[in-house]
Parts: C-alpha cells; structure tokens; sequence
C-alpha cells in the first residue's frame, strides 16, 4: 500500500518537477542554447557510429525494463494489459526525460560556458549565482522530486526484479522484499557513485549493462514467442517430474546457458577495447551495437540448440502449433487426431483436482453417486 502512495506521489511531482526545471534553464539562457544551430563536429563514418553508439546507450538504459517486464506482466489480467501501456509509455517516457535533459545541458552552456551534463551540478551553480529564498526553494523541490524518481525508479526496475529472482533460487528462505533487500546492500557494494564521475564513464557503463542484459532478453523472447509459439504451462513449473515442460536436464536447461554466454562472448573483445585495451575495429563496431549482436547471437544459438535437442512443448513437438496463441497448457494431454486431453486442468498424479470435481459436481447436481474420476475433457485440436 505504502509503495503505491509512493508511485503516486512521483506520477505527480517528478513531471512538475521536470518541467520546472526545463523551463527555469530557458528562461536563464534566453533560449534553448547552441544545441539547435550547432554544427557536428564529426562527420561521414564517424558521425555514424556515433549515432549507433548513442542509441545503444539509450536502447542500455531501457534493457532492464525489457527483461524485468515480466515481473509485472504476470500480474496482468489480459495480454493488452501489458502489452499497451509499455508499448506507449515507455517509448515516450524516455524520449521527453531525454529531449529535457538535451535542453537543460545546451541551456547551461549558455549560461556558464561549459556543457553540465548533471542536474546535480547544475543545480549546485544556480545555488551559488543566486543564493535567494526563490532560488533555494527552487532547487529543494527539484532536488527532492528527483530523489522520489529515484527510490521509485529502484523499486521498481530493481528491487522487484532482484527480489522476484532471488524467491525463485531460494523460497524457502527469501520473499521479495528480503530480496530487494538483499540488492541493496550489494549495490551499495559496488559503490555505484563512482559511475556518475564523467558523463562518458556513465555511458560506458550503459553499453556494457546491455552485453549481459541482451543476452537474456534473446534467450527469454526466442522461448516464449519461437519455441513455444505462446503456449506455456504454469503447473509444470511447479512441478519436478521428469516429463514436464520446464524440467529440461534435471532441472537446468543448458541450451539457455549455452545461448546466454555465446551472447556475451561475441561482445567481450569489444567491452576490452572500451576498457582502454587496443581491439581490431570489428571487435569494436560489434561492440558499438551490443545490445542488437548480443541479442541475436544469443536468439539464433537458443533456437539452433532446440532444433538440435528438443524439448517437450517446443519444436517438434505434437504438442506444439503453429499459431501463436498465449494459453496455458497446464494438465492437458495431447492425443494425435483428437487433440488436447486431460482431467479438467489437473495432472493424473494430482488427485486434489479430482476430489474437488467430484465435490462439485455432488453440490451441483444434489446426488451422492460416485462421480468417474476418469472421465476426460477433450479439447478440440488447434486448426492450423
């Protein structure tokens, strides 16, 4: 309850805060700065790359929200549910914080003669000019909205990730908010202040996020939408036999580590080379679109291994269509030339789902004859 307060609150004064901000920094430059009629410094091939780079950078910084989507996703009620609001919202969120950020910092380079990429700092040199009550209350709204964005924007992209993972590896001893406390010592570990020294510094360390970041998003994709066609099972994966779907190779599907590290690999010499190493240039244009090679890599090694050795539910399976239909497959059977079978939802070795039909169906019809525990429901096959 209090977290959703909390997303209320920053639903309401970040965006204020933001176009405060904006315009307070037009208003002191009288104007939008050098960033419009400035000229490019670089050009041809050079300018190019720079492009690609500076998009991977922006495509990196959304790349936890890609694979931490389905954190919130299975909360959803339907598909469209969150399948719309991500597909507009995210898009256009980080298209205006970035258009705000551009103006802000040519805005400061018309006021102090330097570009200042950080608001912080920025906001620090509006103190100093103008140490008044108005300038004062000025920077302690901002500087506070962005501490709700920030603790927001934690919460969300990675407390609750880590946490949904972490209850994964170990329920038995951590819940999700034990394992969002378990994130926040170990970012506090990694002294994360030290990658907001530069403005490069910080880019760098967004390209390489996405080395092993683009890698799960292609395995993650590659599962749901090629290999399984939408279908999936919610009881299997929380079951330990040998024939369901997620069971794999006593428990571990090595085609997904397999796929995963292939993505990385094929970025390494690359990330060496952004390190301050000397790497041939391939390694670093590979590298320059990290996010879209670690992806592919990755996709094509997942779906190349499944075709190899395949698993059940995925291709060459019977059970599997061609179609794309997200339903859950959860218990049923499928016989050739009849289609899906099973024992109303329930697998055979769960005998909980027939003692409650059997119930029901004494409560429905008012009759206390043994109802047939066999009895299967068919479901017509899928028309390809």
């Amino acid at each position: 309850m209090a977290c959703r307060h909390l997303f209320t609150l920053k639903s309401i004064v970040t965006p204020i805060a933001g176009i405060v901000f904006f315009i307070w920094c037009i208003v002191k430059a009288r104007g939008v700065g050098p960033i419009i009629r400035q000229p490019s410094s670089i050009h041809g091939q050079e300018l190019g790359w720079g492009m690609v780079a500076s998009l991977m950078s922006c495509i990196s910084n959304m790349a936890t929200l890609v694979t931490n989507a389905p954190d919130f996703a299975s909360r959803a009620k339907t598909p469209a549910a969150a399948l719309w609001p991500q597909l507009f919202a995210v898009p256009l969120g980080f298209s205006l914080v970035s258009f705000v950020g551009i103006i802000v910092s040519s805005s400061s380079q018309a006021i102090y003669g330097e570009p200042i990429w950080s608001p912080l700092d920025l906001l620090g040199r509006f103190l100093d000019d103008e140490p008044n009550g108005a300038t004062r209350f000025g920077v302690w709204f901002i500087a506070f909205s962005f501490i709700i964005a920030q603790l927001g924007t934690n919460i969300s992209a990675n407390s609750i990730s880590a946490g949904c993972d972490l209850t994964a590896l170990m329920p038995r001893f951590i819940n999700i908010r034990r394992g969002g406390y378990v994130a926040a010592i170990v970012g506090l570990c990694m002294l994360p202040w030290n990658l907001l020294k530069s403005s490069n510094s910080f880019t760098s360390y967004l390209s390489a996020y996405s080395v092993f970041l683009s890698s799960i998003a292609g395995v993650m994709i590659t599962e749901y939408y090629v290999i399984r066609r939408g279908h999936y099972r919610v009881a299997d994966l929380y079951s330990s036999n040998k024939d369901g779907w997620y069971y794999y190779t006593y428990g571990i599907n090595f085609r997904a580590y397999a796929a995963y590290i292939s993505g990385i690999v094929i970025n390494v010499v690359g990330f060496a080379g952004a390190t301050g190493r000397d790497v041939p240039i391939a390694a670093t244009r590979i590298y320059q679109m990290s996010f879209f090679t670690g992806f592919g890599v990755s996709a094509l090694i997942y779906y190349t291994l499944n075709r190899i050795f395949p698993v059940p539910g995925g291709i060459g399976s019977p059970e599997r269509s061609d179609r794309f239909e997200e339903v859950d497959l959860s218990g049923y059977d499928y016989v050739p030339g009849e289609g899906y079978t099973g024992h109303s939802g329930a697998r055979e070795d769960d005998g909980s789902a027939q003692a409650e039909r059997g119930s029901i169906a004494k409560s429905e019809g008012g009759s206390d004859k043994k109802v047939d525990e066999d009895v299967d429901v068919k479901v017509e096959p899928v028309k390809k």
